[in-house]
């Protein structure tokens, strides 16, 4: 996220890392992009969101993709973005892509989102439909955080199935206080999720998991739920996307851990 925290938090990432910089409802596109071009200058990849309901028009859509082309950025994320009402003239991501092209960028990579529990003010025809618009303009999907490994498998399927062939990265919570993370995923719409999480071992057994990490919620039931299918071509999973929620520390260590051991 690009709040202040930000420089501390890239910091404690290994160099080179891949970071997703959102786009903020308060602070808009600037600093996206900006903190953006830092991280590049820092050796980093970052991938910036262009929310498409928080640019204002044309000559704004080519100021911050000629600004995010200049500091070698190739790798963009476009969501509709979660402002109620956009800013200016582009009302879905699709409307972005498409000016994109029609401003002559190419950058070498472009995602767009797949929800595997659905949106709360979409109806799953209306997103499939939209997915359809989008596809032909990017080159991968990445999923809204999920809880629940058979959701996604799930999802996946079925976008395969309506002959979406982009490799999937797969958006899993990082680490983090249980507290903090329910509330973080009420916040974006994951009800669903949460209510898996709950669930997943019945209450005392949420109680239990709870007392036992001392409050703080690991994904490794979740990636250990989707291993099976990593490197099945027909899911086409090409990896993880860790949302952290500018808590990088823990999860940077608990990364290292799965890694090494």
């Amino acid at each position: 996220m690009p709040f202040d925290s930000f420089e501390g938090q890239m910091e404690r990432l290994p160099d080179g890392a891949e970071i997703a910089v959102t786009a903020s409802p308060q602070l808009g596109l600037d600093a996206t992009v900006e903190w953006s071009e830092r991280a590049a200058a820092r050796g980093y990849d970052p991938i910036p969101h262009v929310a498409a309901r928080y640019v204002r028009d044309g000559d704004h859509l080519d100021e911050v993709a000629g600004r995010l082309a200049d500091a070698g950025i190739s790798d963009i994320f476009v969501p509709g973005g979660d402002r109620e009402d956009p800013i200016g003239e582009f009302e879905s991501a699709h409307d972005l892509l498409v000016a994109l092209e029609d401003l002559g960028y190419a950058f070498e990579e472009v995602g767009i989102t797949g929800y595997p529990e659905g949106h709360d003010f979409l109806d799953d025809r209306t997103l499939a439909e939209a997915m359809e618009r989008k596809a032909p303009h990017a080159t991968y999907l990445t999923t809204q955080l999920c809880y629940d490994p058979e959701a996604v498998r799930r999802w996946i399927e079925t976008v395969r199935d309506r002959g979406i062939d982009l490799p999937v990265e797969v958006g899993i919570p990082g680490v983090m206080k249980y507290q903090r993370l329910l509330s973080i995923s009420q916040k974006v719409g994951v009800g669903d999720s949460v209510r898996f999480l709950r669930k997943t071992s019945g209450i005392v057994g949420f109680v239990r998991q709870l007392v036992g990490s001392r409050g703080k919620y690991t994904p490794d039931d979740l990636v250990d739920g989707l291993a099976p299918y990593a490197a099945d071509p027909d899911y086409g999973i090409r990896g993880l996307h860790i949302y952290t929620f500018n808590q990088v520390d823990d999860t940077e260590t608990w990364r290292r851990s799965r890694i090494d051991g």
